[in-house]
C-alpha cells in the first residue's frame, strides 16, 4: 500500500479532496466535450447532410466509447477499492487486464465495422442525401476503435489511482491534435467530412499515446503484458464494475440510432442536425457535471474499500449540492439564447428551428441531472453493479425508448424534441428511493 496515497485518500478534508481531484477530470471532460464538438461545428461550414452524417454516426461513437468505458470503469472501480485494501499485486493484474481487453475489442470492431459499413449507415439512420458522407466518416472513425477504447481505460485508471492530473494533460494533447487538424485537413487539403474522421482518430491517437506515458510516471501502475490475466475472476470484476457505464452509454447510443431515425421521418436531414447539434452542446455542458462526478469516484471507491462510509456519503451529499448549482447556471445559460448557440454551428432556419426547441426542453432539467447522475457514480463505485446497472440504463433506455417511440406519433416533431426532458424527469423519480436505501445502508 502506498502510505502517502492512503492518507491522501482517506484524511483529507472531503471538500478539499474532491475539488483537488475534480478540478482536473472536469477540465478533462469539458475538453472532450469541445473537441467532440469541433467536428459537428466545422462539418456545419460544409452542409446541413454532413452535419447530419456527424450526428447518425455518433451513435457508433457512443457504442465504442461504452466499450472502453466498460473496461475503463470495470477495472479501474475494482483497482481502487484493492488499492484501498491494499492488494497491490492484484491491482497490477486487474489494471492490465482491463487495457488488453479493451485493445481485443476494439480491433475487432474496428475489422467486423469496416467490412459492413453500408449496413451500419442504413442501420443508424442515414439518409440517401447524407449516406455518402455517412460512409466516408464511418470508416475511418471505425479504424481509430482501439486507440480510443484504450485511452478511456488508462484515464479511468489514471483517475481512480488518484492521478487525476495525468489523465487531464493525455485527454488535453488530444483535443488540442483534433482541434488543430480539423480546419486544417478539412479546408486546407479539401478533405472535407474525411478531414475531420482523421482529425478525430489522430486526436485519439495522441490521447493514447500521451496516457500511456503518463501512466508510467509517479507512483502510478505501470501497465505490462506480463500481468494480464484474463480468467473468470478477473473478467467478471470488471463487468461487475463496468456492466452500469456499459449499459448507460450502450443504451445512449441505441437511443440516438431512434433519435436519428424519427427525426428524419418527422424533420428530414435538417432534424437529426438540430439535434445532433444540441446532443453535443448538452454533452459539453454536462460532462462538467460528470468531471465532478468523477473526481468523486475515487474518494467514494477507495474510502469504501477501507471501510470509511461517512467519507462516501459526505461526498455524495457535497457533490450533489454544488452540481445542482452548476446544472442550474448551465440551464439559464442555454434556455435564453437557444436559437444563437445552435446557429452558431448550422446557421440553416431549419435546423435552428428544431435545435432551439430541443435546447430549451433539455436545459430545463439540466438540474435534475446531478442526482440521477451522482447516484449511479456512487453505485458504481461501491460495486453495487445491480442496483447500478438499473440507474444507469433509465435515462437512455427503460424511459427513453418508450417515449421516443411513442411522443411524436402522438405530437409529432414536438414529441421529438421534448422526449429526453421528460427521460431525464422519469430517471430522478427512479433514482431517489434506490439512493436513498443505499446511503442507510451506509449509517
Amino acid at each position: 500500500m502506498n502510505i502517502e496515497r492512503h492518507k491522501m485518500l482517506t484524511e483529507t478534508p472531503i471538500p478539499q479532496l474532491i475539488v483537488k481531484l475534480s478540478i482536473p477530470t472536469i477540465i478533462s471532460m469539458l475538453v472532450t466535450g469541445i473537441y467532440n464538438s469541433a467536428d459537428t461545428y466545422f462539418v456545419g461550414r460544409i452542409s446541413t447532410e454532413a452535419t447530419a452524417a456527424v450526428g447518425v454516426v455518433f451513435s457508433v461513437m457512443a457504442i465504442i466509447q461504452a466499450m472502453g468505458f466498460f473496461c475503463g470503469q470495470g477495472s479501474g472501480n475494482y483497482l481502487s477499492r484493492l488499492l484501498g485494501a491494499g492488494n497491490m499485486k492484484k491491482a497490477n493484474e486487474i489494471a492490465a487486464t482491463g487495457f488488453a481487453m479493451a485493445l481485443l475489442l476494439g480491433s475487432i470492431v474496428a475489422i467486423i465495422g469496416n467490412l459492413n459499413v453500408h449496413s451500419i449507415a442504413s442501420m443508424i439512420g442515414a439518409s440517401e442525401a447524407s449516406m455518402n458522407d455517412t460512409i466516408a466518416y464511418l470508416r475511418i472513425i471505425l479504424l481509430g476503435a482501439p486507440f480510443m477504447m484504450g485511452q478511456f481505460v488508462i484515464n479511468n485508471q489514471l483517475r481512480f489511482q488518484g492521478s487525476a492530473m495525468y489523465a487531464m494533460v493525455g485527454l488535453l494533447c488530444g483535443a488540442v491534435m483534433n482541434i488543430g487538424l480539423d480546419p486544417l485537413l478539412m479546408f486546407g487539403f479539401g478533405l472535407g467530412i474525411k478531414g475531420a474522421a482523421i482529425a478525430t482518430v489522430a486526436g485519439q491517437m495522441t490521447s493514447f499515446i500521451a496516457l500511456l506515458i503518463g501512466s508510467s510516471k509517479g507512483e502510478n501502475i505501470r501497465l505490462s503484458v506480463m500481468n494480464v490475466r484474463l480468467n473468470i475472476h478477473n473478467i467478471l470484476e470488471i463487468c461487475n464494475g463496468g456492466l452500469p457505464s456499459l449499459i448507460r452509454q450502450g443504451m445512449a447510443a441505441i437511443a440516438t440510432v431512434l433519435l436519428n431515425r424519427v427525426a428524419l421521418a418527422y424533420g428530414g436531414d435538417a432534424a437529426i442536425a438540430g439535434m445532433s447539434i444540441v446532443t453535443r452542446i448538452l454533452m459539453m455542458l454536462s460532462s462538467v457535471l460528470i468531471g465532478f462526478g468523477q473526481g468523486y469516484q475515487p474518494v467514494c471507491s477507495y474510502n469504501y474499500g477501507a471501510g470509511r462510509y461517512d467519507r462516501v456519503k459526505e461526498g455524495f451529499w457535497f457533490c450533489l449540492k454544488y452540481g445542482t448549482i452548476m446544472m442550474t447556471i448551465a440551464a439559464i445559460i442555454c434556455i435564453i439564447p437557444s436559437s444563437l448557440i445552435v446557429a452558431w454551428f448550422r446557421n440553416d432556419p431549419e435546423v435552428v428551428a428544431v435545435g432551439s426547441r430541443a435546447l430549451r426542453w433539455q436545459a430545463s432539467v439540466l438540474p435534475l441531472l446531478a442526482l440521477s447522475t451522482l447516484t449511479n457514480m456512487m453505485l458504481q463505485a461501491t460495486g453495487k453493479g445491480l442496483q447500478a446497472s438499473i440507474t444507469s440504463s433509465a435515462r437512455n433506455g427503460l424511459f427513453f425508448i418508450p417515449l421516443i417511440l411513442i411522443l411524436p406519433r402522438i405530437l409529432g416533431l414536438t414529441g421529438v424534441v421534448m422526449t429526453q426532458a421528460i427521460a431525464d424527469i422519469c430517471t430522478v423519480c427512479l433514482c431517489i428511493p434506490i439512493v436513498a436505501k443505499e446511503l442507510r445502508k451506509m449509517e
